[in-house]
């Protein structure tokens, strides 16, 4: 095993955290190298994020088209070709993997293509490589190794009959029919993916609501829009007694008392994360975790000496852009003055049709706390752009504090929720209140003026509705 001189820092897993880390760290003239075992980008740029948008998109536009008679025009006979749908996915996360080793060598940053073990602090061993195994020194070493999909233990993944996400990504075929079971927002995603391109789609939730972690009215209202596209929907269900055949699933739907046997062609499982953590650590090496994930302080320290972690491995939220903004901040307290932040407001996106976004406190968290508020809400239906583009499902809604108008949380599902939600990001972060949003002109016509609109609604000045 070849050694290396000391790196200033070794970064393990080329995920959004671990990229992100290592660019930042050529940014800063340092010596910097990144070990990813399988490509750089990691699971959201090849297995989830990018690819699965990818899909979605295919979706959205093939749904469209077989409604284009609202906008006056006839399509007849469509088709498409469901491998080169999964091609196209493929294709997008390639170009975008070559991206990153692109701004690797912008930024001198050694990438490394093999499986990293942490033999000692400072000290990683990297084996299955293409250059053979290699001992890696550094000063610091910084664990981004991500998380995967949680499984049933006593359930094989074949790619066909039960699937994650990750082998969802890669069917060969359309199922036609498909029990999702775990109703977050991957869950979400594919059930209207699939159901968009004509599989027959069950989706189960053990909470009382799908997208659980979302205010109930949002919650609410994309389950009364997935029905009417014909998704079938239990809540408060759990799945017992899988039981995979030559050519369907069969399960037990549960509900309180009721159980009922059901047969579909293949389940796809979308029930949590888990770290990955196996094969990491020496023995040696006593790395202290909280609930199966790798346990920081407030400078994303572990508790070994030189050893950091960020995203996905140190626990939730699990997003690709929360895992960033910690790896930058962890390189940032490693190598210059600034005090590392830990995540304090970010945005939930979910990008099913219609879209769902959001920041901060729900209507329900914010009333448990006994904060004293008031509610802001605009619907997309008094929207003269979303009239106009005929996506009127959905609404803005604020949750503000009474006194100051501050903005307590942001919720929106319509029409580009995922990309309207950074105004509202924006202004909790610089502390602007409703009244702000509210006397800043927005464009008209747009999408964006309902942002406008549900701040004015709190106080009863919303033109419009």
């Amino acid at each position: 095993m070849s050694e290396e001189s000391e790196y200033d820092l070794i970064v393990i897993g080329g995920g959004p955290a671990g990229y992100a880390a290592a660019i930042r760290t050529g940014q800063l003239g340092k010596r910097v190298v990144c070990v990813e075992r399988e490509r750089a980008g990691g699971t959201c740029l090849n297995w989830g994020c990018i690819p699965s948008k990818a899909l979605l998109k295919t979706a959205e536009l093939y749904a469209s088209m077989k409604h284009a008679e609202a906008f006056g025009i006839s399509c007849s006979e469509l088709t498409f070709d469901f491998e080169a749908v999964i091609q196209r996915s493929r294709n997008v996360a390639d170009r975008m993997g070559g991206g990153i080793e692109f701004l690797f060598r912008k930024n001198r940053v050694e990438y490394l293509l093999g499986t990293g073990r942490i033999a000692s602090p400072g000290v990683v061993e990297v084996s299955g490589g293409e250059g053979g195994d290699r001992l890696l020194q550094g000063q610091r070493v910084l664990v981004s190794t991500g998380s995967r999909a949680r499984r049933f233990p006593y359930l094989k993944v074949d790619g066909e009959r039960v699937m994650t996400s990750r082998e969802a990504l890669v069917m060969k075929r359309l199922p036609g029919s498909i029990a999702i079971v775990g109703a977050g927002a991957i869950g979400v995603e594919f059930a209207y993916f699939l159901n968009a391109l004509g599989s027959n789609v069950t989706l189960i939730e053990m909470l009382p609501e799908i997208v659980p972690v979302e205010d109930k009215e949002v919650s609410r209202t994309l389950a009364r829009a997935f029905k009417k596209q014909g998704i079938a929907i239990h809540t408060e269900t759990t799945v017992e007694n899988i039981k995979p055949a030559k050519q369907s699933v069969s399960f037990e739907l549960c509900k309180g008392e009721e159980r009922r046997r059901v047969r579909v062609e293949s389940v796809l499982l979308s029930i949590g994360v888990e770290a990955n953590l196996e094969g990491l650590i020496s023995d040696n090496i006593d790395l202290a975790l909280d609930s199966g994930f790798v346990a920081v302080d407030d400078r994303y320290r572990t508790n070994v000496g030189g050893i950091y972690a960020a995203g996905d491995v140190i626990g939730p939220p699990w997003l690709a852009h929360v895992a960033t903004f910690e790896a930058i901040e962890a390189v940032n307290g490693m190598f210059t003055n600034s005090e590392p932040r830990k995540v304090g407001q970010f945005p939930g996106c979910t990008y099913c049709q219609p879209q769902v976004a959001s920041v901060g406190l729900t209507e329900e968290a914010a009333r448990a706390r006994g904060l004293k508020i008031r509610l802001g809400k605009f619907p997309f239906t008094a929207s003269g752009k979303a009239v106009a583009v005929n996506h009127i499902e959905g609404f803005v809604k604020l949750i503000l504090d009474e006194q100051y108008g501050e903005i307590l949380g942001a919720h929106i599902i319509g029409p580009d929720a995922t990309e309207l939600i950074a105004e509202y990001v924006l202004a909790m972060e610089c502390e602007i209140t409703a009244h702000e949003v509210h006397r800043t002109i927005h464009a008209h016509p747009t999408l964006s003026e309902a942002l406008s609109e549900a701040a004015a609604a709190a106080y009863g000045e919303a033109i419009h509705i």
